[in-house]
């Protein structure tokens, strides 16, 4: 039945032949992790670890027992392997070192274990994001070692769990994704070489924040909501499922754009998703894919982290779209969306009465 077909695991050993021949079983180790942690979501309250426990993450946000599992199956699964000089997770509050017994690697992963968890209750689709870096020697890791800007990264993916579980993956070669076949365990490549529409009639925006959104993503996102009446002359559809990887994923899949901008919520974060955890590996999914992720006013690949739980503005999607509202905001930041106001003169250098 499976003749034929490509698994996951002839994919990363025949995509990561000769510099990072290591990491193929590195990204072997993350797969098995992905389906521990997609039987554990898979069963929801009859696993019992269903619902919050009495404690915050670094990012001072309240722990779901499943956060804590999906963080551990990662770790199980993947310390021991030899690929690894280190790893770090959003819910860790500083890196976790390679035990004694195990022999180190000259690899640093990190991940956001369970993405969207706060949905889970609801059995909405959660995910695992993940990105892997490379070190020129083998060691433990320190600290800075994690410092690294996106486009150093030699492989990102995340898992989505949802009516069926799927596994997108970058090697640098594109952008794949493998669904898992749940009667011989193997994820099988079911979408190759993933492309992202150019244009699209959809967007993704949390809109209850629209009162603190800077000027550039107000109105952008008045020109969307205007439709065929407005300046885009089309009408366009919203989304929000509050869970990056579902949002990313449809991307993917149809096109669309997703934004999570700076705003004045909370004038001391400058944004509100994760650099390390969350945009570094979307932004290189999506641009493999043909796409593009800015914070608006940078290419987020290009963003030099100065701490490992540093948090961004995220747009990210289809490239015309994105190139647009990256242009809303140069036009604000030099003021020339700004209309001409003069006291004493009007546009056509006539006094005003």
């Amino acid at each position: 039945m499976l003749f034929g077909r490509t698994t996951l695991s002839k994919f990363v050993i025949e995509h990561t032949r000769g510099q990072h021949s290591e990491m193929g079983a590195l990204l072997i180790d993350v797969a098995a992790a992905v389906k521990t942690i997609s039987a554990q979501v898979g069963k929801g309250a009859l696993s019992g670890v269903s619902g919050a426990l009495d404690v915050t993450n670094i990012q001072g946000e309240v722990q779901k027992k499943i956060d804590v599992l999906a963080n551990e199956a990662l770790l199980r699964h993947c310390e021991w392997g030899g690929q690894l000089a280190g790893m770090a997770s959003e819910e860790m509050d500083t890196p976790y070192q390679i035990p004694e017994q195990f022999p180190r690697g000259r690899y640093l992963l990190i991940f956001d274990p369970l993405d969207g968890s706060s949905n889970s209750d609801v059995n909405v689709s959660v995910g695992t994001i993940f990105s892997i870096f490379s070190r020129f020697t083998a060691g433990d890791a320190e600290d800075a070692d994690f410092l690294r800007p996106g486009t150093e990264q030699v492989a990102a993916g995340y898992a989505i769990y949802g009516p069926c579980t799927m596994l997108v993956l970058t090697v640098g070669t594109g952008t794949h994704g493998f669904t898992l076949d749940r009667e011989s365990g193997n994820f099988i490549l079911t979408h190759p070489d993933i492309r992202v529409p150019t244009e699209t009639r959809e967007f993704a925006i949390n809109s209850s924040n629209e009162r603190f959104w800077e000027p550039p993503v107000q109105r952008y996102v008045s020109e969307c909501k205007a439709g065929k009446s407005g300046v885009r002359g089309a009408d366009f559809n919203m989304r929000w499922i509050a869970s990056m990887v579902a949002e990313v994923h449809r991307i993917l899949m149809r096109g669309g754009i997703f934004m999570y901008p700076k705003d004045n919520k909370d004038p001391a974060k400058p944004g509100r998703l994760r650099l390390m955890y969350e945009a570094n590996p979307m932004a290189m999914l999506i641009e493999q894919a043909g796409g593009a992720a800015s914070t608006g006013r940078q290419r987020i690949l290009d963003v030099a982290p100065e701490e490992l739980h540093q948090r961004v503005p995220v747009i990210l999607g289809s490239r015309e779209e994105v190139e647009r509202l990256v242009r809303y905001h140069q036009e604000y930041d030099t003021g020339a969306d700004r209309p001409f106001v003069s006291p004493l003169f009007s546009e056509r250098s006539l006094f005003r009465d």
